[in-house]
């Protein structure tokens, strides 16, 4: 099924937006972290890892969900397709891959959260576990930059399906 240009440029619009947005998102993600780390204030720490958590849960979340919905519309509505092309599919693979961490580390994330609103802070728990937070936010931007630039650059090569649909499609334009 290919998409009509209208639908087609809708499509990549919203791909690209909750893309970058989930960038974006998990690079604030990185620099609150990263604040909560260095940050010698007890006030600061409670605020920094509670916003973290909303920041996860409202806006990472719902953004890595709509890119990898807008990712597989735009695959499945485009002459690219899902499976015919490998720099599409390692996007699909790194991108599920990178909702999964996610999803089991929203766990850890709301942890930190719960240990910055109680009464009594303990703080050797609270840096350890900010310090996973900002490792899993480094690696997860570093992650979710691979599929950009292969959307960029678009690097050759077909997988056997991909290959096999090519030959059947020149085929049919021969007879």
């Amino acid at each position: 099924m290919i998409m009509t240009p209208f639908f087609r440029k809708f499509a990549l619009t919203a791909h690209v937006t909750s893309s970058v947005g989930l960038l974006g998102a998990i690079a604030a993600f990185l620099a609150l972290a990263i604040t909560g780390l260095t940050s010698g204030d007890v006030q600061t720490l409670c605020a920094v890892y509670l916003a973290m958590e909303l920041v996860a849960r409202f806006v990472i979340v719902p953004m890595s969900f709509a890119s990898l919905l807008t990712g597989l519309v735009q695959s499945l509505g485009t002459p690219w397709g899902l499976f015919q092309h490998y720099w599409v599919l390692v996007k699909l693979l790194l991108t599920v891959f990178a909702t999964i961490v996610l999803l089991v580390k929203m766990e850890l994330i709301g942890y930190t959260a719960r240990l910055a609103a109680a009464t009594t802070l303990p703080q050797a728990d609270l840096r350890a576990a900010g310090i996973q937070l900002m490792v899993h936010a480094t690696g997860g931007l570093l992650v979710l930059l691979v599929p950009m630039a292969l959307s960029v650059y678009k690097p050759r090569g077909r997988t056997r399906y991909g290959r096999r649909k090519q030959h059947e499609q020149r085929a049919a334009h021969v007879q």
